[in-house]
């Protein structure tokens, strides 16, 4: 299985040349569940900590506040959402219907960018 990748300095040039300021965002609650991706997410996480558990029995990737993670499509694990996490995020490589709307909500965001 590919791994998550955790950056746990991502350099301001990085976030503004990805456009992650426009990435639309998530929030979720202390929980714990099960989830695949079908996407490659790639998430800025803007608050909270959290630990996911590959399926395969690989080790647990920790990140949290500050951290640019990248989730691989086909990834399988187990969220464990320890202090409520909020997230930007980017789908793409995937699910058709997910990366269409991911990219709809982006130029949506961006639009709105420019009027302002």
């Amino acid at each position: 299985m590919k791994e998550i990748t955790v950056d746990s300095n991502p350099s301001e040039a990085l976030l503004k040349k990805m456009g992650a300021a426009y990435w639309p965002t998530w929030e979720k609650e202390v929980s714990v569940f099960p989830w695949a991706f079908v996407t490659t997410e790639t998430a800025l996480i803007l608050e909270g900590e959290c630990e996911m558990t590959p399926e395969d029995g690989s080790p647990v990737v920790k990140f949290k506040a500050g951290d640019l993670v990248v989730f691989p499509n086909g990834f399988k694990g187990t969220w464990e959402v320890k202090k409520p996490l909020k997230k930007q995020f980017k789908h793409i490589n995937g699910n058709f219907v997910k990366c269409f709307f991911c990219q709809l909500k982006i130029m949506i965001s961006r639009i709105k960018g420019v009027t302002k």
